[in-house]
C-alpha cells in the first residue's frame, strides 16, 4: 500500500521538497507506511464515507483508497477506517517525533475488493453509506456493496472481485466522470462516447443483500484466494444523452434534484441538462475556458453558483441566472491561483462561499469567494495575490490529482498526488486541517492571540536579533 500522510493542521509552505511541518502552526501526527511496503504501486484515489463512531479525543470514520499497480499485482478498492483526531488535541511532543517515512496506527485496513481495472473515481451513494460506484478504463459503472464483499488476498494472479451491480449505457471507455445523487440513488456518468448516462438503482439497492448469497461462492479454502468471480447483474441507462463534441470530463448533479445536472468536456464547453425535458442540453455555454475542461461542481448551499476548472490552468464559477442558451464564456469570476492544469474542484459543504482546488502543480488552494467584493468579471493576478485565494496547502510532492472535503469534521480535507515520477514513487495521501486561525472571526482570533503574548513576542524579538 503506498503512503498515507496524517496531518491535523495545515499551512501554506512554498518549498514542498521536501515537505516538514512548522511546529507553531501545523499540528502532524504520522506518516502510514514505509517505501518498503510500495512495491508494484503507483497511484492512488480516495473518498470519505461515513463517520461512525465520536469519543472525546477522535472521530472513526469510513475512508476509500484505491491502489493503481503498475501491472504486478492486482488493482484493489480498500475500505479503511481513519482515526481523525479533533482539533486542538495533538500534543506537542508528536509534532517533533513526525516523520515522512514512519507507519501510522490512524488508518487502519479493514477490507480489501481487488478491483477488476484501474479504479479512476470513487463515490459513495449518499442514500446508502455501503454502496459505492467506481470508475475504470471501461464504458461501465461498477456498484459495489463493500460491506459484504468479501474480503481479498492481494497476491499476483488473484481474480477480480465480482461487482454487485454493472451500469451499462457508454459505447466507449469511460473512465472519470461520475457524479452520485444526494436527493435520490442516481448516478451520473460522462465518457470518451461525449454521452452523459444518467441512471437509476432505486430498485437494484434493496435487492443487493437478497441476492447475495446466490453470487456468492461456498467457502472454500481456493475461495478464500479468488472470492467470487462471476460478474453482476446489469442495469440499463434511463437516459443517453448527447451535446458534447467531444470526451466528457466531468459530470455533477444538482444538489437538490435527480433530473438537473450538468457536464464538461474537452470541447471546452459546460453544458446543463434537465431529464424531464428530453436528451439534449438545456443550456451550453460554448468555449467556458480556453482549453478542456476537467473538472465541475455544483454548490449544494448556493444553487446558482458553479464552478469549472480547466487545462488552462484557471478557474471560472458561473452564475446561473447570468447564463443564456448559445452564449459564450461568461463567468462572474476567473480564479488564477495555478501554474498547470486544475484537476479538481470541490465546494465546501459547511460553507457557501469556500471552494478548493487542486492542480497539476502540486498545490492544492481553498478559496472564499465573498472576499473577493465586486465579482463582475473580474480576475486574479495569480499567486497569492489572487482575490479571495485565503490558504494554500503544498505538502504534495507532485499533481494533486483528487482531494475530498469530510462533511463530517469541517475543514478536514484527504488528497491524492502522484508521486510516481519522484523518490521512492507511488502515491501519497494526506489527511489535513486548516488551523483555525484563518477562518475564524478576526477579533475572536487577536483575543486568543492575546492570551499568548508572553510566548510570541520573545520569539519575534530574537528574530529580529
Amino acid at each position: 500500500m503506498p503512503p498515507i500522510v496524517m496531518f491535523h493542521s495545515g499551512h501554506y509552505c512554498r518549498q514542498r521538497l521536501p515537505f516538514r511541518p512548522r511546529p507553531i502552526v501545523v499540528y502532524p501526527l504520522t506518516v502510514l507506511h514505509s517505501p518498503t511496503e510500495m512495491t508494484g504501486y503507483q497511484e492512488i484515489r480516495a473518498s470519505w464515507g461515513e463517520r461512525f463512531n465520536e469519543v472525546t479525543y477522535k472521530n472513526n470514520q469510513r475512508l476509500y483508497l484505491s491502489e493503481r499497480t503498475d501491472g504486478s499485482l492486482p488493482n484493489t478498492l480498500v475500505i479503511a477506517t481513519a482515526e481523525v483526531v479533533k482539533s486542538r488535541v495533538a500534543a506537542a511532543e508528536h509534532i517533533s517525533q513526525f516523520s515522512e517515512d514512519a507507519r501510522s496506527p490512524f488508518i487502519k485496513k479493514h477490507k480489501t475488493i481487488l478491483h477488476p481495472g484501474e479504479v479512476n473515481r470513487i463515490r459513495e451513494l449518499p442514500q446508502n453509506n455501503y454502496i459505492v460506484a467506481t470508475h475504470t478504463d471501461s464504458p461501465d459503472v461498477l456498484i459495489w456493496d463493500v460491506e459484504n464483499q468479501p474480503n481479498r488476498q492481494c497476491v499476483a494472479g488473484a481474480k477480480a472481485s465480482c461487482p454487485d451491480l454493472i451500469l451499462t449505457g457508454h459505447q466507449d471507455n469511460a473512465e472519470f466522470a461520475l457524479s452520485m445523487c444526494s436527493a435520490e440513488p442516481f448516478v451520473l456518468s460522462g465518457g470518451k462516447d461525449k454521452s452523459v448516462v444518467l441512471w437509476s438503482i432505486h430498485d437494484h439497492v434493496s435487492s443487493l443483500a437478497a441476492n447475495r448469497r446466490a453470487r456468492q461462492f461456498p467457502g472454500s479454502k481456493d475461495d478464500a484466494v479468488t472470492g467470487r468471480t462471476g460478474y453482476g447483474s446489469t442495469v440499463q441507462a434511463r437516459g443517453i444523452f448527447q451535446g458534447h463534441d467531444d470526451n466528457v470530463e466531468d459530470v455533477q448533479f444538482n444538489p437538490s434534484s435527480a433530473r438537473e445536472f450538468c457536464s464538461v468536456g474537452d470541447d471546452s464547453c459546460l453544458i446543463l441538462w434537465d431529464a424531464r425535458t428530453g436528451y439534449s442540453p438545456v443550456l451550453k455555454v460554448e468555449k467556458a475556458h480556453s482549453a478542456d475542461i476537467h473538472c465541475v461542481d455544483w454548490n449544494p448551499n448556493d444553487l446558482n453558483l458553479i464552478l469549472t476548472g480547466s487545462a488552462d490552468n484557471t478557474v471560472c464559477m458561473y452564475d446561473l441566472r447570468k447564463l443564456t442558451s448559445g452564449g459564450v464564456k461568461s463567468p462572474i469570476h476567473i480564479f488564477e491561483g495555478h501554474a498547470a492544469a486544475v484537476l479538481c474542484v470541490q465546494w465546501s459543504p459547511m460553507k457557501a462561499s469556500v471552494f478548493g482546488t487542486s492542480a497539476e502543480d502540486g498545490i492544492l488552494n481553498i478559496w472564499d469567494h465573498s472576499k473577493i467584493g465586486n465579482m463582475e468579471g473580474g480576475s486574479g493576478t495569480g499567486n497569492l495575490g489572487s482575490p479571495g485565494l485565503f490558504f494554500q496547502h503544498a505538502g504534495h510532492r507532485d499533481k494533486v490529482v483528487d482531494f475530498h472535503w469530510n462533511a463530517s469534521d469541517p475543514w478536514t480535507i484527504v488528497s491524492v498526488s502522484d508521486d510516481a515520477a519522484n523518490n521512492g514513487g507511488g502515491g501519497t495521501l494526506q489527511i489535513w486541517r486548516i488551523i483555525d486561525f484563518l477562518y475564524r472571526a478576526e477579533d475572536d482570533v487577536v483575543n486568543e492571540m492575546g492570551n499568548y503574548r508572553s510566548h510570541i513576542l520573545p520569539c519575534s524579538s530574537s528574530r529580529r536579533k
